[in-house]
């Protein structure tokens, strides 16, 4: 059986190391090799791969925060071109409970203070089941810390996250705006978290222990079916 994380891709070389490094330490937890894919900007593709591998069943989990255009057709598109016959692909990576434990720990480490106003700061989509994991997440987060966590995006949808951020501290004046990145990896979007003019903006969740776990069950999961299936 292969394992296959499949991200979107960047140009920024810290970003593609990030997904790289991600990779090692699931490969490391689950004691077997696991292989990246980015189905944007730079290769090797999902089919490249799968093409590699049509002698074994393969595992692809999504290295996507929430379901969206790359999930439901890139990936699927990928699939299908590499002729590969046994491919499993499971659910985003997110909404997940583990991410909000994630979020709360990226917020502590940075110096997040219950008075602070958060922002919850995603790529951006407009794809309406993306949309609904994203407000889904945003709602869990706000539960969790007690307060309300505004939604916004640093491409495509509204508000902007600079907009979101100067719009907090025109409503709350006197306390500080915290930028939650809801990214995975470093690149051009969580850039502009960075220059969103926020008090402070976390890190991106990236190889935090927590997604080494989610991502490494997923692809426990889906192999234990898979194996449970065949041996039927």
């Amino acid at each position: 059986m292969s394992f296959l994380l499949v991200a979107h891709g960047t140009r920024v070389q810290r970003g593609v190391s990030l997904i790289g490094d991600l990779a090692a330490r699931v490969s490391r937890t689950l004691d077997r090799p696991v292989h990246v894919a980015f189905v944007d900007v730079l290769g090797p593709t999902p089919t490249e791969m799968l093409s590699a591998t049509t002698d074994r069943p393969t595992v692809l989990v999504p290295a996507f925060l929430a379901r969206g255009y790359h999930v439901r057709n890139d990936i699927p598109a990928h699939v299908a071109d590499s002729g590969h016959p046994d491919v499993t692909v499971t659910p985003a990576l997110g909404p997940d409970p583990t991410l909000i434990r994630v979020l709360v720990d990226r917020l502590l480490e940075t110096g997040w203070h219950p008075d602070d106003s958060v922002v919850l700061a995603a790529a951006g989509t407009s794809d309406t089941g993306a949309l609904s994991d994203l407000h889904t997440t945003a709602t869990a987060l706000s539960a969790v810390l007690g307060s309300r966590v505004e939604l916004a995006f640093a491409a495509t949808g509204e508000p902007r996250i600079a907009d979101a951020v100067a719009a907090l501290r025109e409503r709350h004046r006197g306390r500080r705006v915290v930028v939650a990145s809801y990214l995975l990896s470093e690149g051009l979007f969580q850039d502009r978290l960075r220059a969103s003019g926020a008090d402070l903006v976390t890190d991106p969740l990236g190889t935090h222990p927590g997604v080494t776990r989610l991502i490494s069950n997923r692809f426990l999961r889906a192999g234990a079916e898979l194996s449970g299936m065949r041996g039927r």
